[in-house]
């Protein structure tokens, strides 16, 4: 092993030392699949054509690749509807948390809300396929001279987001647009196949300064991630959601309890970069607006998880931020506060 590497491994080492020291191994951790939508019986009935099966994974991918531009829009307002009728657990679930968001409303204002959110992810997604099939670009408004600063040769930082609008646009423009090296942690897809399927074709599409990581227990994917941080490369993550058995650490949005992964800040710590709030928010079609807020730099005290919890806090308050500004294109599928829990 190089000298770096053995550094970096001895780092990581440390830092589990630590913390299972100081947490005694009872740190709070996150269910299985926190926010991914509730299935049932459905599912095991209609499986791979289930909404969470590969079968409309690859169907969405294919007619993006094959539809004429004219055509997409007519897709995009059919599919939303089909989808609108027939997913109740999901709808239910983006109703309330945007009640939350929102405030209360009428029935009918609540299923337009419902609606304005499933047409939002449909042109999400759908120019994402787009732009893996090599379909073109996107334009894209951004404030270049912070984006510049942030992006000066040798810096590394974490670029943190949310389920929210069009990350993959914003996540791409360095790696594709400057040639710097970007490395995407995603959480894992519910359903096997489904994974199997995005795995293929974000591998395929990213090229050599584009990886993709899946959220994992692999020591490795911490080391390769530090390694590149301290390179001067770019890590993406989407901090709103702990991964499945992941360490949490407890912060506030919209007055409500909402745990978010310790992971961002811990590894912002170790590596000594700050984590940098972007938001890539859809304005129309093929047409983004890149939010970038202020760098969050986490403390180096002698309190590791307080140092970790206080970050995480203020990323909470960036996302709130960033969801207010557009509430219809937060897709969170998942009844993040139900009514008998939720506490103002």
């Amino acid at each position: 092993m190089t000298r770096r590497f053995e550094s970096v491994l001895k780092t990581l080492e440390e830092r589990v030392r630590v913390e299972s020291t100081a947490t005694g191994g009872a740190a709070a951790r996150a269910e299985s699949l926190p926010h991914a939508p509730k299935v049932g019986w459905a599912k095991r009935l209609l499986g791979r054509f289930h909404v969470t099966g590969v079968f409309w994974y690859r169907f969405h991918a294919w007619g993006m690749r094959v539809l004429p531009r004219w055509a997409v829009g007519v897709v995009v307002t059919i599919f939303t509807t089909f989808f609108f009728v027939l997913i109740f657990n999901i709808r239910r679930a983006v109703a309330s948390n945007l009640e939350v968001v929102l405030g209360p409303c009428s029935w009918l204002e609540g299923q337009w809300r419902i609606y304005r959110t499933f047409w939002s992810f449909a042109w999400c997604l759908s120019e994402r396929y787009e732009t893996l099939a090599g379909k073109g670009g996107f334009e894209i408004d951004i404030d270049l001279a912070r984006w510049r600063d942030l992006c000066s040769p040798g810096t590394g930082f974490i670029m943190i987001t949310a389920h929210l609008g069009n990350f993959e646009v914003g996540s791409m423009q360095p790696a594709f647009e400057e040639a710097r090296e970007i490395h995407v942690v995603r959480e894992r897809e519910a359903d096997p196949e489904a994974q199997a399927f995005i795995e293929e074709i974000l591998v395929r599409a990213g090229g050599s300064r584009y990886m993709t990581h899946f959220e994992d227990d692999d020591v490795l994917q911490g080391i390769a991630l530090l390694n590149a941080l301290r390179s001067g490369g770019i890590v993406g993550v989407q901090g709103d959601r702990p991964r499945s058995g992941g360490r949490i650490v407890s912060a506030q949005m919209f007055q409500r309890p909402f745990p978010l992964p310790d992971g961002p800040a811990s590894l912002a710590r170790v590596a000594e970069v700050p984590l940098v709030p972007i938001f890539v928010l859809r304005v129309g079609r093929r047409h983004y607006r890149i939010e970038i807020r202020e760098p969050i730099r986490v403390a180096r005290s002698g309190r590791r998880d307080r140092d970790v919890a206080e970050a995480m806090q203020r990323v909470a308050g960036e996302i709130e931020w960033a969801i207010s500004q557009a509430p219809f294109q937060w897709f969170c599928f998942r009844e993040v506060w139900p009514p008998d829990a939720q506490t103002r």
